[in-house]
């Protein structure tokens, strides 16, 4: 037989976070806490007031010579809807005369993944000449394809093209490399990837100001490439 059935003890209720008890420690920790939120949002705050004014829509930014489309990531092996999106705003800047090359960039770290590559048959695709493409093959994040454009392919000027929530980090970190930079951001419905991205962006801006304010070499660097200049050569005869 079973023994006696034991009285079951229920946890006593959780104590009370104290909280502090003169009125200057409690001004300290509401000072704590306003920095804290101040710190958190200072990044977010500089890119807003480095890039804020270079948003554009398609038609309304300046032309320039160069158009920059960051990777956003491949679906066997072709671009995802929203790297699609990207291109098919790069391919109507270019049919509108508002940019003469697009640089395309994006990671190409393993054999079996080649973001440039897509980007550049995509855009062949929709009518952009292939000798007006030009691939970066090391652009593994936005900061490393902002140093790039300026250190290795000699880009001073451009539009960069990406979707609306990561064109001011774009814009705001391309500054920073030394490209005066105009944005187009691709708008999208405000689906799970939209959101997604959204927060993202949140964490990544913290990221984003210390690469402004460090300047650290990109993962890979290598030696000056001259796709671009002989890109805009052709598009201008010279």
């Amino acid at each position: 037989m079973r023994g006696p059935l034991k009285k079951l003890r229920l946890p006593r209720s959780l104590p009370r976070p104290r909280l502090p008890r003169s009125r200057r420690a409690r001004r300290r920790t509401v000072q704590a806490v306003m920095l804290g939120c101040v710190l958190a949002l200072a990044p977010a705050t500089w890119m807003h007031a480095v890039a804020d004014s270079r948003v554009r829509t398609a038609a309304e930014v300046p032309a320039q010579e160069v158009a920059v489309v960051f990777g956003a990531g491949l679906w066997n092996g072709r671009p995802t809807p929203y790297l699609a999106h990207r291109l098919d705003a790069a391919a109507e800047l270019y049919r509108t005369g508002k940019v003469k090359v697009v640089l395309v960039t994006g990671d190409n770290s393993r054999a079996e993944y080649d973001e440039p590559d897509a980007m550049r048959t995509y855009l062949a695709e929709r009518g952009v000449p292939d000798r007006r493409i030009v691939s970066d093959y090391a652009g593994f994040d936005t900061w490393d394809s902002c140093v790039r454009a300026k250190k290795i392919f000699g880009v001073d000027h451009a539009v960069l093209v990406t979707q609306g929530f990561h064109i001011r980090r774009a814009v705001a970190l391309c500054n920073a490399a030394g490209v005066d930079a105009y944005g187009v951001g691709v708008v999208e419905p405000h689906d799970a990837t939209w959101y997604y991205g959204g927060v993202r962006e949140m964490f990544a801006a913290g990221k984003a100001s210390l690469d402004a304010a460090l300047r650290p070499d990109p993962h890979f660097l290598g030696a000056k490439e001259p796709g671009v200049h002989e890109a805009l050569a052709d598009a201008t005869g010279r």
